[in-house]
């Protein structure tokens, strides 16, 4: 039957080839295809299928033959013939981009309109919300009533071949895209309202940021609003010029969309709510749920759909390479930017590490945080470049990081920790995130759950330009982590206004009141954004601010203070002393450490400063209260040298992830621990993580 069908299609297209297409003859077209087709099914039944296609050319070959079998006259099949006023293609592609640029424009005001309407929840003054939301659907609806009244001018047009060709290729193109954008808004608006409802029952956030958040994610529907919008008036506009698809097929394909659509949702809904506590992570039960549901889209296209589209699949190689770069590139970037929690279940695990109970004060004005220590010597755990990915392809380096953090901490018990830089890893393809957000309240968590004050100065991995929070949003992430919340983080609320992101001064005083050692947390800046990896260097007013604390401390106290720098990126000096170190210099004294690697000893291959010299060193040695800088940055560096007076310590690195191949070596894995006496004098001591857990 199906043959027979198309037998006859091929038949009437061949006459109609050259006969301009108006409503009248894409009537007529359907009228004599219907005549036909009872004409051949008739012939069919007196005999073989051949013989009756034959008679059926024979007699009705002609157009004024089909059209009189039709119930038409030759005068009007005349008519279908007349030339007069046809449409040519460049006329129909000319006048189809206007259509549809009105179309676009009114969308986005339409969009807007939208989100506008949203604020009257949330928004005071409900009277200005209204005021634009009614402006931008005004001239939404000025734009469509626009496009509708051309519309209506246009009806009884004629087009010719090529012109009904472009028409019916535009028909098939926006009917398979409206049908899709349907598919696409019913699953964004279940995803985002899922997500909403999870981060107001389980967020535990103020309402602003819940508004924030809201607001934020509300592009997810946006844009598939969008999509939908437009699609639909444009396959409205060619449906009005051509009569395609066929409107009762179509409107049962739609209610097809839906309905499943939303039954579908509804069931992933339902079973996040009955599983409950079940489901760690129901945002990946959501990702699942599109990905099946993506993949139940396209088996629609792919069949039901060809039964209301000319042709339902044209391929396009270039179009198909490109869109589906595009969508390996979109899932890429929302996979290596998503904020993740793999680690949550370690981080839930570890217990409170035994400390000293020691007071802690803060200065709202200076920013300053003090620790009286309540015994006699104040310990000081160093850590640095943890690097944590927190991604699903760092997690299992990440877990063995926060465990090496736990192994170093409850080994020594500290009062304080002080980690130099690099806490984070967003740097794309080599941890598989970009995301500097996670591991922040990862780690941050982590130190909460052990109980142990911690104090953090920025290393130049922790805001690359490629990751998902820059300078200014990280520094408030650390602020709403801080002392306040977490009772742990010494993150200064205030800051000094100098170069940098975070420089800070915390003072350990005796139980007396009396400054034991200030430690001086510097930031070492990133890059210089003159080349790649040229890193950047303490600036000047950097080491004023230091210079000017340091005075100012002497004073107060009565005497040259006792002071410790801490920074990620090392100064030039660390590379003096390792050169002085290795033509056997007497000017510097050897502690402990070494670069590991083929030969061992220490070199100067990895010692990694910025090319610009900074003032801080030669200024510590001016004012002389600072007895010892601590830095990371060289993952492999862990040397410990006594140069003019300073002893320049490299922390042992933690790092599973950064360096290729670091996760299998051990010898430069650990931590040091500064001990303060009563009286001023310190203590270091390096402590490998091979010495407390073994190889590892």
């Amino acid at each position: 039957m199906k043959k027979r069908t198309d037998n006859v299609k091929t038949l009437v297209s061949m006459v109609f080839e050259n006969i301009p297409y108006s409503p009248e003859t894409g009537e007529a077209q359907d009228k004599i295809e219907t005549a036909l087709t009872n004409k051949y099914d008739e012939l069919c039944n007196d005999g073989s299928e051949g013989e009756a296609l034959d008679e059926l050319f024979s007699k009705y070959g002609r157009l004024t033959q089909m059209a009189e079998l039709a119930g038409y006259t030759e005068d009007t099949v005349l008519s279908w013939r007349c030339d007069g006023m046809v449409k040519n293609l460049k006329m129909t592609k000319k006048q189809f981009w206007k259509q549809r640029l009105m179309v676009y424009t009114a969308g986005i005001f339409a969009v807007l309109a939208f989100a506008e309407l949203f604020w009257i929840f949330f928004d005071a003054n409900i009277l200005a919300v209204l005021l634009m939301a009614a402006i931008n659907i005004s001239i939404s609806v000025l734009l469509i009533r626009t496009v509708l009244k051309t519309e209506r001018t246009l009806r009884e047009e004629k087009y010719d071949h090529a012109s009904y060709d472009y028409l019916r290729s535009r028909s098939d193109k926006y009917t398979k895209r409206l049908y899709n954008s349907i598919a696409l808004l019913i699953g964004s608006i279940f995803i985002f309202l899922g997500s909403e409802v999870g981060f107001y029952l389980f967020g535990n956030s103020k309402s602003s940021e819940l508004v924030e958040n809201f607001y934020t994610n509300m592009i997810m529907v946006e844009i598939p609003l969008f999509i939908l919008f437009k699609n639909s008036i444009l396959q409205y506009i060619v449906m009005h010029r051509i009569n395609l698809p066929d409107y009762r097929r179509a409107k049962w394909y739609g209610f097809g969309v839906c309905v499943p659509s939303v039954l579908y949702w509804l069931g992933i809904m339902v079973y996040i709510m009955i599983a409950g506590d079940s489901i760690k992570y129901p945002a990946n039960v959501f990702i699942i749920g599109a990905i099946i549901f993506a993949l139940i889209v396209l088996i629609s296209n792919l069949t039901v759909r060809k039964r209301i589209t000319y042709r339902n699949i044209v391929f396009n190689g270039k179009r198909v390479t490109v869109a589906v770069l595009a969508l390996v590139a979109l899932l890429a970037f929302m996979v290596l930017t998503r904020d993740t929690w793999y680690t949550q279940s370690f981080i839930n695990s570890v217990p409170i590490v035994e400390h000293n109970d020691n007071d802690i004060t803060y200065d709202e004005d200076s920013g300053i945080y003090t620790i009286t220590k309540t015994t006699d010597d104040f310990k000081i755990l160093h850590l640095t470049d943890i690097h944590i990915g927190g991604s699903l392809y760092s997690y299992p380096k990440d877990i063995k990081a926060l465990n090496a953090c736990y192994a170093e901490i409850e080994h020594t018990h500290p009062d304080l920790v002080v980690v130099t830089g690099d806490l984070c890893f967003p740097l794309g393809i080599m941890s598989m995130s970009f995301n500097n957000s996670a591991p922040v309240h990862q780690f941050s968590a982590f130190m909460r759950n052990l109980g142990i004050p911690w104090a953090f100065t920025y290393g130049n991995h922790d805001t690359e330009s490629i990751s998902t929070l820059n300078k200014t949003e990280l520094n408030e992430v650390y602020k709403s982590l801080s002392f306040k919340t977490s009772g742990t983080l010494l993150y200064p609320y205030t800051q000094p206004e100098i170069t940098g992101r975070n420089n800070q001064l915390i003072e350990i005083r005796n139980e007396d009141g009396t400054l034991n050692t200030a430690l001086f947390l510097i930031d070492s800046n990133t890059y210089t954004g003159e080349g790649l990896n040229v890193y950047d260097y303490i600036h000047d007013d950097q080491v004023e601010w230091y210079a000017d604390e340091v005075r100012r401390l002497n004073t107060r106290e009565g005497h040259t203070v006792n002071s410790m720098c801490f920074f990620h990126i090392p100064l030039q000096e660390y590379k003096t002393a390792t050169e002085l170190y290795n033509e056997g210099s007497s000017e510097v004294k050897y502690f402990f450490g070494e670069n590991p690697g083929d030969h061992g000893g220490i070199t100067n291959d990895l010692v990694c400063c910025s090319d610009y010299p900074s003032k801080l060193f030669d200024t510590a040695v001016e004012l002389g209260s600072t007895s010892a800088f601590f830095c990371g940055h060289d993952h492999y560096n862990n040397a410990s040298l006594e140069y003019r007076g300073i002893r320049l310590t490299y922390g042992m690195s933690i790092d599973y992830l950064a360096q290729p191949g670091i996760e299998k070596e051990t010898k430069q894995r650990g931590a040091e621990l500064i001990t303060l006496h009563k009286d001023g004098t310190w203590d270091l001591e390096q402590i490998p993580l091979d010495s407390i857990i073994g190889n590892r």
